[in-house]
């Protein structure tokens, strides 16, 4: 045998039964981990969880090498190819370890995305040579324990379908869809209407579309009549509006009502709530629903509901006779008539365990995610689930094991049950009650997860909030040993749970206790678009292109730099208009420059267009936006066109090799101003710090600036006419950043000639002048200014000349 084992199971259920499969199948005492990762954890969670427990597993080698388990059930919504993705980069990184240790790897898993998932584990093994086993939901949960140790894997037998005339009868339900009123002041909960049958409809209270049309997608894939959900109530809707849904491809509308009562008036046929209000929430939104006699049952699905609201709610149901579900579940589902919120995972899934259609065994879990599972194993080895729940994995369900197993005792469709419980509680000793007395006749297979426990030498808590045994009694060994005496047909190990599900399932096949229905195919049911593309199925032309930003992943990035890295890094505004703009790292320098052009434009006083324009209309009551906007239009050849202007009149000079005297002459022959030189107040005698500010820096900084010399040697010629033909900040700024941009290093010639062209420079205008502006607006609000009027004795009114 192997000296160490190391566990990393998705799933809290999940996570236990792999650790009680390693025990029970005789290597508990070489165990070296517990743990689980489930939620839908992000790709970079995952990495550090899997980093954690390989930097662990390698710490010290081993002779006979080690083995890891990278297990789980089959989920509900968790990509796995998405959590594959961090665990891979995690093995990756320590791949050449696992090789020097000798460390054997064994995968197994299910649920949404899972093929991608299993087929980059196998390329990772290709690639790094790692002796990985990949296995998916084909095979038994536990499996791989049992490969891993060498010993005979369990393989239940799948039964194969017989003929009947009316595959869909079980489906049928009351014969009226509208539910029976029940009495407040019921003392039990009613058992005698099947609590789902195919007529149900329900509300789903708070926005989840992807819930509502999980739903929807089950009920036409189950030849449902009509959808199951009625409407959404989400308290914080704006009044009533309508959400667009799929029934298949066609388009429906779902309504959406932001008070409770409403929508029960409006649907008297519905008479069950999916509760996806929060833990801080959900006890005052379900006291409301109760107060309505028409609901028959509600499901909780927020985790962390205090236990005294809990324990309430409970007492309250039993009062009036209402089914509650949880809280901390993800529903449960009566294949062919109604499925609770997400429960039964992604639509591959439900087709996969033939959900669409009834089949004779029903089963009862405290896991959400073990229903998955259960959903598989009895998919393979029978003819498929009647009905199943998942109860929740808190210390207080407010229904409980014997609540359904007892429901599916007076269903006639269901032929056998099948109870998965877990360590902590009592719970189960209710049902060997039942056994023993004769309330439950049907035949039972059960079974409860943490016997692992044991071998730990202290108390653990383990994924579920009541998996904690705090007495002997609520061990998983006295419950297993309880319902064996009680009757029930417990298996030595969870290894072989599917293969005694099988063994009785063929027994009443052969009395005659089931006659299994012919197969029914599941009508074809278009996928998702987002999912279909996730999938690799199909491709599309993208409407946009963008190569400057991505907030899909972990972290925003710029131009592939994560953000933190940018702050890291320091990289500055310029930093990150370099990144943003032009998709690169830009020296320090540049970063700088950048920066220092945008202060030096920030602002020229309040007599430009610009912040003329700016100041008026903040003046007549406009918000910031309008006010900013109304300054930026300004912008053009006349007001803060300049820089594009003289970048682009030096650079064609310089490069065509005009001397200064020769660019001079040829614009005066021409008529043609050239941009970047003069000023109105600015002249050699007076010389605007500005320019001088930039021509220094560049003088200090870079390695190259052969256009601004030129622009300078143009300035003495200019200035031989008049004084004041100097060159401008426009121009010195225009110059300094083609220099910069041809001479860094980070552009191609054609890169720095083509992002002039583009306006880059006015870019930068804009971005330094807008400080200004909403300065100027801020400061015409905070000193309280009335609107403006533009004085008469400033306009020469003309109207009356012939012109």
């Amino acid at each position: 045998t192997q000296s160490t084992w190391g566990l990393m199971v998705a799933g809290g259920g999940a996570s236990v039964i792999y650790a009680d499969t390693v025990a029970d199948l005789g290597a508990g005492s070489e165990l070296a981990n517990y743990g689980e990762y489930s939620g839908d954890p992000t790709e970079e969670l995952t990495y550090q969880y899997a980093s954690t427990i390989l930097k662990l597993l390698t710490k010290e080698a081993h002779p006979e090498g080690k083995l890891l388990i990278i297990g789980g059930g089959i989920a509900n919504f968790t990509d796995v190819a998405q959590t594959f993705t961090g665990i891979i980069r995690a093995l990756d990184k320590f791949h050449k370890l696992l090789l020097e240790q000798k460390v054997k790897i064994y995968v197994r898993r299910g649920g949404p995305n899972f093929q991608e998932g299993l087929k980059m584990m196998n390329a990772l093994a290709r690639k790094t040579g790692l002796p990985i086993d990949v296995r998916g939901p084909e095979t038994h949960m536990t499996s791989v324990v049992a490969l891993a140790l060498g010993k005979p894997v369990s393989q239940g037998n799948i039964a194969e379908p017989q003929v009947d005339n009316d595959p869909l009868k079980a489906l049928r339900g009351p014969a009226s869809p509208l539910s029976p009123s029940l009495e407040a002041g019921a003392t039990s909960i009613q058992q005698d209407t099947p609590l789902f049958y195919r007529g149900t409809r329900a509300i789903v209270y708070g926005m989840q579309p992807g819930a509502v049309q999980n739903m929807l997608d089950f009920d036409y894939i189950s030849r449902r009549e009509k959808p199951s959900v009625a409407a959404i109530c989400y308290p914080f809707a704006s009044g009533v509006h309508y959400r667009q849904f799929y029934w298949s491809s066609t388009e429906v509308m779902i309504p959406v009502y932001h008070k409770l009562g409403l929508v029960l008036e409006k649907f008297p046929d519905v008479d069950t709530i999916v509760n996806f209000a929060s833990s801080r929430s959900a006890y005052e939104a379900t006291l409301e629903m109760m107060e309505y006699p028409q609901i028959r049952s509600i499901t909780i699905i927020a985790e962390g509901v205090p236990e005294k609201h809990t324990r309430h709610l409970l007492k309250l149901s039993k009062e009036k006779g209402i089914f509650i579900i949880g809280p901390a579940t993800v529903g449960g589902v009566k294949p062919g008539c109604f499925r609770i919120g997400n429960a039964g995972g992604r639509l591959d899934n439900i087709v996969t365990s033939k959900l669409y259609r009834p089949g004779s065994v029903a089963y009862v879990s405290r896991s959400g995610g073990l229903s998955n599972e259960l959903n598989n194993m009895i998919s393979r080895t029978t003819d498929g689930v009647a009905e199943g729940i998942a109860i929740g994995g808190d210390r207080f369900p407010i229904t409980d094991y014997m609540d359904h197993v007892l429901r599916y005792e007076k269903d006639p469709a269901c032929k056998m049950i099948v109870l998965l419980g877990e360590v902590g509680g009592t719970l189960e000793y209710d049902v060997c009650s039942a056994l023993k007395d004769g309330r439950i006749k049907k035949p039972m297979i059960a079974w409860c997860t943490g016997t692992v426990a044991k071998y730990f030498p202290y108390d653990v808590q383990f994924g579920h909030a009541g998996a904690l045994a705090q007495a002997a009694l609520e061990t998983a060994e006295a419950k297993n040993k309880a319902l064996r005496d009680a009757g029930a047909v417990v298996p030595t190990s969870f290894e072989e749970f599917s293969v005694l599900i099988s063994q009785t399932y063929q027994k009443l096949v052969e009395n005659g206790t089931i006659k299994p229905a012919a197969e029914v195919s599941p009508p074809p049911i278009p996928v998702d678009y987002a999912w279909a593309r996730k999938l690799g199925l199909i491709r599309k032309t993208p409407g946009f292109i963008s190569s400057i930003s991505d907030d899909r992943g972990e972290e925003l990035t710029y131009a592939g730099m994560p953000i933190s890295k940018v702050f890291e890094n320091e990289l500055g505004l310029g930093g990150v208009i370099g990144l943003l703009w032009f998709t690169r790292r830009l020296p320090t320098y540049a970063c700088q420059f950048i920066e220092l052009i945008l202060q030096l434009t920030a602002d020229h006083g309040p007599a430009v267009s610009g912040a003329h324009n700016t100041i008026v209309t903040a003046r007549a009551g406009k918000d910031l936006i309008s006010s900013l906007v109304s300054g930026l239009l300004t912008i053009g050849p006349r007001f803060g066109g300049a820089l594009d202007g003289a970048a682009e009149m030096f650079s064609q000079a310089f490069d065509s090799g005009l001397s200064p005297e020769e660019f001079v002459e040829k614009c005066r022959k021409e008529n043609v101003l050239i941009h970047g030189i003069g000023h109105l107040v600015k002249s050699l005698e007076n010389p605007d710090v500005r320019v001088t500010l930039v021509v220094d820096f560049v003088k200090k900084n870079f390695p190259s600036y052969q256009l601004l010399t030129y622009a300078l040697e143009v300035q003495k010629v200019t200035t031989r006419k008049k004084s004041s033909l100097i060159l401008n900040v426009d121009g010195a700024i225009a110059c300094a950043f083609v220099d910069l941009l041809r001479g860094c290093g980070a552009f191609t010639r054609e890169e720095a000639d083509e992002y002039v062209k583009m306006g880059t420079l006015n870019g930068l205008f804009v971005v330094g002048r807008s400080v200004g502006f909403i300065g100027h607006f801020i400061d015409q609000k905070r000193l309280k200014q009335g609107l403006y009027r533009h004085p008469t004795d400033d306009i020469a009114y003309i109207a009356n000349q012939n012109l």
